[in-house]
C-alpha cells in the first residue's frame, strides 16, 4: 500500500509517467516466507529494505528444487518444532500424498492440531491421484462434515472430488450429482476450472447422449480451451463424431474475448472421434492435414492418437510411417500401434513390432495388456499359447503382475482364447483382488467354452462379493441359463438385470428372449420381446429362433418376418437360416420358393449356411430336384453340413441307396466326414433295418478313427439294437469310454424293444449310479420298458419319480403309463390317468386307450373304447390311422356294422390307409411283401412253402386265429386270410433261398397281428431256426417254440 501511495504522488507530479507494467515484479520465495516465521533481528524492518535471512526458510527451498525427500523434510520440521504449523504441515501433507505415501500422510493430518481447506484439499487429492477413490470421499465427507469457515470446500477440492467420481465412472453417479448440487449453492458454480470438471465427470459416468455434460457447458460463463476440449473429449469417446467436428467448428468461430486455438488435446479428441466411430478414413485424412498445418504433428500426444488411428482404420502403412517420424515414443504410441493391429487381424505382427521397440520404448502395464490381448487372437492357438506363458513368466519375474488387475484379467483372456481353460481358472483363483472385469471374463470364458455349471456357480459367487453385475456378466449367465435349461437360475438373472437397469440394453434382452426360448417359457419370451424398445436384427432372429426350437405355427414365423421386413430392417444370413428351419419341418414347399426369392434379393445365396437351409427345407417338401440342383450350385464351397444335408434328404425321401453313393462320393471329394455324417447313415440304416450297410459305416467309422466318438457310438448303439443285434449293441455300450443321454437312452430302448425289459431297468439304475441324469426321453423309454415287461407298479413308481428329477411329465409319459395299464388291463386306472393330466387328451394319448380297450378283456372296455374311437375321429378326421384303429376295435368287439360304417366314412374323407407290408434283405436286394401278394417271381414256390409249412405247424397243434381277421366272413375265409399275411409270406419266401441254420429276419411297418406271433412260434420250432420279427412297435425273437416278450406285447 505504501508503494501503490508512493507512485501515486510521484506520477501526479511528473507530466509524463511511466507506462504501467501488465505484472507486478516477481516477489521473491524468502519475502513472502517472512512474515510466517519469527524474526531473528530488528521487530520492524525498513519497508524497503531486504528481509533478513530466515533459518527455517531453506527448507521450502530445497524442497522446492528437489534437494529434499517428505521425510527428510518431515524430519527438519520435528527437529525445529515446527509441526505445528499450519503452512507447513499442509506443505508436509501434499508432499507425502504426491509421492504415493498415503500413509505418512494420513498421519501427518491425523496429528495436526489446526486444519484448513488446504489440509482437506491435499489429502482428497492424494487418494484421487492413487486411484483410492473411496477413501477420498470418505475424506470428503469428513471435511463437510466439521463445518468451519476455514474448511469450506474450494474450486480445488471441488474438481479433486470430481476428478474422484470420473474414475469411479457410472456407479458413482449419484453421489456426483451430489456434488453438483452442493457446488451450485456456493460461488464456485460459475468457476471455469470446476465446470470444466463438471463436463469430465457427466461424460464418463452418464450413459448414453451427455446430455448432463452439455447443459454444465452452456452454463458456463466463461469457457476457455479446456472447457472447449472437455466437452469435445465427451462427444469423442462416445462415438458421437458429428457433435465433435461441430462443437470443434463453434470453437474456432467463439468471439469470446479469450483466445482459443485448437492445441494437443484438442486435436487428440478429433482423432478419438474418427476412431471411436464408423465414419471414413478421409475424415481421418482431413484431420492429419489440419495436423500438419497446426505444427503440432511431432507432439507425442497428438501423434501417438494418430498412430493409433489409422492403424485401426488398417491404414497400416501410415500408422507405421506417423509411428517411426515420431522423435519421441512412450508406452500409448506402441500400445496404439499393437491395437490397430489386432484390429486389423495381424496380431503376429504387432507382437514383433513390440519385440523390435522394447528396448527403445518405456513399456507400462497397459502396454502388457494390449500385448497379451494380441497374443489371443493368434491365428495357431498353440502359439499364442506359447507366448502367452512365455510373457505371464515375465510378469511373475517383474512383478507387474502386481501392478494392474487389468494384467491378470488379460492373463485369464488370453489362456481362454487359446484353448487353456484350466490355467485360465487357475490364473483367476489367484487373484488376490478381483474387480467386475475380473468375473466378466471368467463368467464369460466359461460360458463360452461350454462351461455354464461353472459359469453359473462364478456368477452366484461374484454377487456374493457384492459386485454389480454388467451387461457382459448378465448376458453370459443367461446363455449358461439357456444351455442348462435351467428356467429357475435365468429367471433370477432377469431380476438382476431389471435391478440394475440392465434390462434396458438390447444385446440383454436379446439375451432374456433365447433364455427363456431355450427352457421352453414362451409366453415370458414373448412379453420380454414386446416390452423392447427398440429391435436390432439380433432381436428378430433371436425370436424367430425360438418359434423354430418351440415348432410355432408357419403362419406365425411368417408374420414375424414380415414386421421385421416393415421395420426397416435388412434379414441377415440368420434370419433366413432360423426362417426356413421353421418351415422344413412343415414341408411348405411354395413358401420356401419364396423365401428362396427373398434370399436371391437380398443377396444371401452366396452364403453357404442359407444355402444348407435351402436344401434342408427343399428335402423336406420332397423336392429332391432342387435340392440336388441347388447342391450342384454350390460345388465349389460344400461344407460338411451341405452333405449332411443331401444325405439326410434323401433318407428323409427313402432313397437309402442314393444316400449311401452321397457318403462314398463324399469320401471321394477330399471332404473330412465327421461324426454327424455317420451318424445321419447309422440312423437311416436303424430305420429301415439295414444292418449289413449300417456294419459296412461302422467298419468305415473304425478306419476312420472315428469310432470312438460319443455321437458315432450312440448311433450304433441305436442301430445294432433296431436292427436286431442287440449284443452287438450292448458290446458296443460296454465299450464306450464317455456316455452321454442318447448313448443311456439308446441302450435302455434297445433293450425294452427287445422284451428284456428287466434289462434295461438295470442299465437305468446304473445310469443314476454313474451321475448322469435322466433327461424326458430317459424316463419314456424306461416307462416303455415297464410295459412291455409288464412291470405295472416298477412303471408307476419310476412316473412319479420323475417330479424328483426336475422333470415335468409331458403328454408322452402319461401316454406311455396308459399304454403300461392298458396292457394290464386296468381301465379304470386309465380314467384315473386322464383326469390328473394337466392337459387336455390329444390323439396320442386316444388312440393308446383304444389299443388298450382292444386287448382288455375288461368289460369297461367297450364304453371307453367308443370314447376313444369318437374323440379320435373327431380330432384327425383326415389320419387313416385313426379310423383303422376305430375299425379293428369295432371288429374286435363284434360290431361289424360300426366297422362297415367306419371304413365307408374313411373312403368318404378321401384318406386311405397303409398297407401292411413285410420286408426280407437278402444278398440280391430286398423283397417286400403284402398280404395275399401274388406279385412276387417265385409266388409259386412260396405258397407251395407256405402250405406245408402251415399243414406242418397245425399237426404240432397250430390253431388260427380267427378273431384276428377283422372281417365278417366265414371261418374257412377268415383261416385263409391268416394263412397268407405278409410276415407269413416273407416267412416262407426265406425258406425257399435257404436251409441253414442262420437267423430269418423280418421287417414290418405295421404290429404284428396276434395269430401271426403265434404262428411264429411254432414255425421257429418246426424248422428249428432263430426268427427276429421287427414290427411297428417292438422286436420279437422266436426261438425253439418261445418268444422273447414271453407273450406279453
Amino acid at each position: 500500500t505504501l508503494r501503490f501511495s508512493s507512485s501515486s504522488s510521484s506520477s501526479s507530479a511528473s507530466p509524463s509517467p511511466p507506462p504501467p507494467r501488465r505484472l507486478p515484479p516477481p516477489v521473491p520465495l524468502r519475502d513472502l516466507l517472512a512474515h510466517r516465521l519469527p524474526l531473528l533481528h530488528s521487530p520492524a524492518p525498513p519497508p524497503r529494505s531486504s528481509p533478513p535471512v530466515h533459518p527455517h526458510a531453506d527448507l521450502l527451498l530445497r524442497r522446492r528444487s528437489g534437494e529434499a525427500t517428505p521425510e527428510s523434510l518431515h524430519l527438519e520440521l520435528v527437529k525445529r518444532g515446527l509441526t505445528h504449523d499450519l503452512f507447513l504441515s499442509n506443505h508436509l501433507v501434499n508432499s507425502y500424498a504426491k509421492s504415493s505415501r498415503l500413509a505418512c500422510a494420513r498421519q501427518v493430518f491425523d496429528c495436526m492440531l489446526e486444519r484448513n481447506a488446504v489440509s482437506w484439499t491435499c489429502l482428497v487429492s492424494g487418494y484421487v491421484l492413487s486411484g483410492i477413490t473411496d477413501e477420498a470421499f470418505r475424506v470428503f465427507r469428513a471435511m463437510l462434515g466439521v463445518g468451519s469457515e476455514c474448511s469450506r470446500p474450494t474450486s480445488f477440492t471441488f474438481g479433486s472430488v470430481l476428478r474422484a467420481c470420473q474414475d469411479a465412472g457410472p456407479d458413482k453417479l449419484g453421489f456426483a450429482v451430489q456434488v453438483h448440487g452442493l457446488v451450485s449453492k456456493t460461488v464456485y458454480a460459475s468457476n471455469t476450472t470446476v465446470c470444466n470438471a463438471l463436463i469430465s465427470m457427466y461424460g464418463n459416468c452418464s450413459v448414453g447422449l451427455p446430455i448432463q455434460a452439455q447443459q454444465v457447458f452452456d452454463s458456463t460463463p466463461v469457457r476457455d480451451i479446456i472447457t472447449w476440449n472437455a466437452l469435445m473429449s465427451v462427444y469423442a469417446k462416445k462415438g458421437h463424431v458429428v457433435s465433435t467436428f461441430t462443437l470443434f467448428t463453434a470453437m474456432l468461430r467463439d468471439d469470446s474475448a479469450i483466445e482459443l486455438r485448437p492445441n494437443e488435446h484438442t486435436f487428440g479428441s478429433l482423432i478419438t472421434a474418427t476412431t471411436v466411430s464408423s465414419c471414413s478414413s478421409r475424415v481421418l485424412e482431413q484431420v492429419l492435414a489440419r495436423v500438419l498445418n497446426s505444427g503440432s504433428s511431432g507432439d507425442l500426444y497428438v501423434g501417438s492418437a494418430l498412430v493409433s488411428a489409422f492403424a485401426r482404420h488398417g491404414m497400416l502403412d501410415e500408422a507405421k510411417n506417423i509411428f517411426l517420424s515420431l522423435k519421441e515414443r512412450n508406452a500409448v504410441t506402441l500400445n496404439g500401434l499393437i491395437v490397430g493391429l489386432v484390429k486389423q487381424h495381424c496380431s503376429e505382427e504387432a507382437v514383433g513390432i513390440f519385440m523390435g521397440t522394447r528396448d527403445s520404448v518405456v513399456v507400462n502395464a497397459d502396454t502388457y495388456v494390449v500385448l497379451l490381448g494380441a497374443i489371443a487372437e493368434f491365428s495357431v492357438p498353440e502359439d499364442g499359447l506359447m507366448k502367452g506363458t512365455e510373457l505371464h513368466g515375465h510378469v511373475l519375474r517383474t512383478g507387474l503382475i502386481d501392478l494392474k488387475i487389468a494384467i491378470s484379467n488379460s492373463l485369464v483372456n488370453m489362456y481362454a482364447k487359446c484353448g487353456a481353460i484350466d490355467k485360465a481358472c487357475r490364473v483367476f483363483q489367484l487373484l488376490c483382488t478381483r474387480d467386475r472385469v475380473s468375473w466378466n471374463t471368467i463368467i464369460s470364458v466359461l460360458d463360452q467354452n461350454g462351461y455354464c455349471e461353472g459359469a453359473m456357480m462364478k456368477y452366484c459367487m461374484m454377487r456374493q462379493d457384492c459386485i454389480s453385475p454388467s451387461n457382459f456378466a448378465a448376458i453370459s449367465g443367461l446363455s449358461s441359463c439357456a444351455s442348462l435349461r435351467l428356467l429357475s437360475a435365468g429367471q433370477q438373472v432377469h431380476c438382476d438385470a431389471v435391478k440394475w437397469g440392465l434390462d434396458l440394453d438390447t444385446s440383454v434382452s436379446n439375451a432374456l428372449v433365447k433364455m427363456y426360448g431355450e427352457c421352453g417359457a414362451r409366453f415370458e419370451c414373448w412379453e420380454v420381446f414386446n416390452s423392447m424398445a427398440e429391435h436390432d436384427v439380433v432381436s428378430w432372429n433371436s425370436i424367430m429362433g425360438v418359434m423354430a426350437n418351440l415348432r410355432a405355427p408357419i403362419a406365425e414365423s411368417v408374420e414375424v418376418f414380415s414386421k421385421m421386413m416393415r421395420s426397416g430392417l435388412a434379414p441377415n444370413k440368420v434370419t433366413f437360416v432360423n426362417l426356413l428351419a421353421t418351415l422344413s419341418p412343415s414341408c411348405v414347399l411354395e413358401l420356401g420358393k419364396q423365401v428362396h426369392a427373398v434370399v436371391l434379393k437380398h443377396g444371401a445365396i452366396e452364403d453357404t449356411a442359407v444355402d444348407n437351409a435351402l436344401m434342408s427345407c427343399y428335402a423336406k417338401s420332397g423336392d429332391m430336384d432342387s435340392c440336388e440342383q441347388l447342391f450342384s450350385e454350390i460345388s465349389g464351397r460344400r461344407d460338411a453340413v451341405s452333405w449332411n444335408s443331401m444325405i439326410s434328404g434323401y433318407i428323409y425321401n427313402g432313397h437309402l441307396q442314393e444316400a449311401i453313393d452321397s457318403v462314398w462320393l463324399m469320401m471321394h471329394s477330399d471332404q473330412v466326414m465327421d461324426c454327424c455324417t455317420f451318424s445321419i447313415v447309422l440312423n437311416a440304416c436303424a430305420s429301415v433295418a439295414a444292418l449289413e450297410r449300417g456294419m459296412e459305416m461302422h467298419a468305415f467309422g473304425i478306419r476312420s478313427q472315428l469310432e470312438s466318438d460319443v455321437v458315432v457310438e450312440s448311433a450304433l448303439v441305436d442301430m445294432y439294437s433296431k436292427c436286431g443285434k442287440i449284443g452287438y449293441a450292448s458290446k458296443v455300450f460296454s465299450s464306450m469310454n464317455q456316455k452321454n443321454e442318447f448313448s443311456w437312452n439308446s441302450m435302455i430302448s434297445g433293450y425294452a424293444r427287445h422284451g428284456l425289459g428287466r434289462k434295461a431297468l438295470e442299465i437305468f439304475e446304473e445310469m443314476q449310479q454313474s451321475g448322469a441324469n435322466p433327461d424326458h426321453v430317459t424316463f419314456i423309454t424306461v416307462l416303455s420298458a415297464c410295459s412291455h415287461a409288464g412291470l405295472v407298479d416298477r412303471g408307476l413308481e419310476y412316473f412319479e419319480m420323475m417330479e424328483d428329477h426336475g422333470i415335468l411329465p409331458q403328454i408322452e409319459h402319461y401316454s406311455c403309463v396308459i399304454d403300461l395299464l392298458g396292457r394290464a388291463g386296468k381301465l379304470m386306472k386309465i380314467r384315473e390317468y386322464i383326469r390328473r393330466m394337466p392337459m387336455k387328451p390329444n390323439t396320442l394319448i386316444w388312440r393308446t386307450v383304444l389299443v388298450a380297450c382292444r386287448q382288455s378283456k375288461d368289460r369297461d372296455k367297450i364304453d371307453m373304447g367308443l370314447e376313444a374311437s369318437r374323440m379320435l375321429l373327431e380330432l384327425e378326421p383326415q389320419n387313416p390311422v385313426n379310423y383303422v384303429l376305430a375299425s379293428n376295435f369295432y371288429a374286435a368287439t363284434g360290431r361289424w356294422e360300426d366297422t362297415a360304417k367306419t371304413r365307408a366314412a374313411m373312403g368318404g374323407a378321401g384318406v386311405k390307409k397303409e398297407a401292411g407290408r413285410s420286408w426280407v434283405t437278402l444278398g440280391d436286394g430286398v423283397h417286400t411283401f403284402i398280404a395275399g401278394d401274388r406279385s412276387h417271381p417265385n409266388t409259386k414256390e412260396i405258397y407251395e412253402k407256405l402250405s406245408v409249412l402251415i399243414q406242418k405247424i397245425r399237426n404240432a397243434g397250430y390253431v388260427p386265429m380267427t378273431e384276428f381277421a377283422l372281417y365278417d366272413l366265414e371261418e374257412e375265409n377268415k383261416e385263409e386270410l391268416l394263412n397268407y399275411h405278409s410276415e407269413k409270406l416273407a416267412v416262407a419266401f426265406v425258406l425257399t433261398r435257404s436251409s441253414s441254420g442262420v437267423p430269418i429276419r423280418i421287417m414290418k411297418n405295421l404290429r404284428v397281428c396276434g395269430d401271426c406271433h403265434t404262428a411264429f412260434r411254432y414255425i421257429s420250432h418246426a424248422i428249428g431256426r432263430q426268427i427276429i420279427l421287427r414290427d411297428a412297435i417292438r422286436f420279437h425273437h422266436f426261438e425253439d417254440g418261445k418268444c422273447s416278450c414271453g407273450d406279453y406285447w
